[in-house]
């Protein structure tokens, strides 16, 4: 149950990325433009795996999951944030901020696995070809998708109750976006340590085992690719990992910059500017990054467009 002192405040005050009004509309535009495009992109590459038998594959189907991850945990943050820029009074009532929070966590938590599942799947695709059928089964498919998602609720969960049953007697400025765990225990008048090391510790467990399992992955990956003995062989076995290795790079690039700075360096601001680009950015860079990387998916979009065009004609 809530604490019946945290009762006191029925909503937060999100500071959002600037105050300056002068910069409220064009900034308004942007994040619409970005949001429109993640939309699109992402719904675009779920659509299209779904109605293209030739994307019927362990890989694409773990890409599905990976673009619906990402128009999820942006939805959760981009609508909101929109809303802000445009209202007088940016708040944002206790059960939506609690909403907000644990949701974000589940999408956030389930990307970091979802990303590991899809190293595995190169890893087994490349090392294993003859084999790839047999282990990358349908069932095993949906268990290595089940995982993450049951996982990053269960802890989302947790995180959310322990973070709301916490005492939070006036101060209600959340100087972010969205209601995230460090800013609101910033304002709670309870003692936050044991929250703290929990946010830690599962944070660090989510981080290190997802980034263990893609490294190990493509160390194998790189030793079988360097096995190969045609060039032309290396560069066709490389193709099928660049999209998901660029999607890897950015997304743990950001993380570790945000992060693992120097304490010195480190400030709520630049805290706000990397979560704009894991929040938004990343969510509308990586179907990006599929579709102009990855000739099966191209190929998939003209012959979607074909068929259009014969239904239109």
């Amino acid at each position: 149950m809530v604490n019946n002192i945290s009762l006191m405040i029925s909503e937060f005050i999100l500071l959002g990325i600037t105050d300056r009004p002068d910069l409220q509309i064009p900034l308004f535009g942007v994040f619409l433009l970005i949001y429109i495009i993640t939309v699109i992109g992402n719904l675009g590459i779920i659509i299209l795996i779904r109605t293209d038998t030739h994307l019927h594959t362990p890989m694409y189907f773990f890409l599905s999951h990976l673009a619906f991850v990402d128009l999820c945990y942006s939805s959760v943050i981009a609508p909101k944030m929109l809303a802000n820029f445009l209202a007088a009074r940016k708040t944002i009532s206790y059960n939506a901020c609690a909403a907000q929070l644990g949701c974000f966590l589940t999408f956030m938590t389930a990307e970091f696995f979802l990303l590991a599942v899809m190293a595995y799947d190169r890893y087994v695709a490349i090392c294993n070809p003859l084999l790839y059928q047999t282990i990358m089964s349908h069932r095993v498919c949906v268990q290595l998708i089940a995982a993450p998602y049951i996982y990053s609720f269960g802890v989302a969960l947790f995180h959310t109750i322990v973070t709301f049953r916490l005492s939070f007697c006036s101060a209600n400025v959340i100087n972010h976006f969205y209601c995230d765990d460090l800013p609101l225990l910033a304002l709670s008048c309870s003692d936050t340590t044991t929250k703290q090391i929990l946010i830690y510790v599962f944070a660090g467990f989510g981080f290190l085992c997802s980034l263990l399992i893609v490294l190990i992955s493509y160390i194998f990956i790189l030793s079988a690719i360097l096995r190969i003995s045609s060039a032309q062989g290396q560069h066709k076995a490389f193709s099928t990992c660049v999209s998901h290795l660029t999607t890897v790079t950015i997304f743990y690039g950001t993380l570790i910059f945000m992060y693992l700075q120097p304490r010195t360096n480190h400030s709520l601001q630049t805290d706000k500017i990397a979560s704009v680009f894991y929040t938004l950015v990343i969510p509308m860079l990586n179907p990006l990054i599929y579709t102009l990387r990855n000739k099966e998916v191209k190929d998939a979009l003209k012959r979607t467009a074909e068929r259009i065009l014969v239904v239109l004609g």
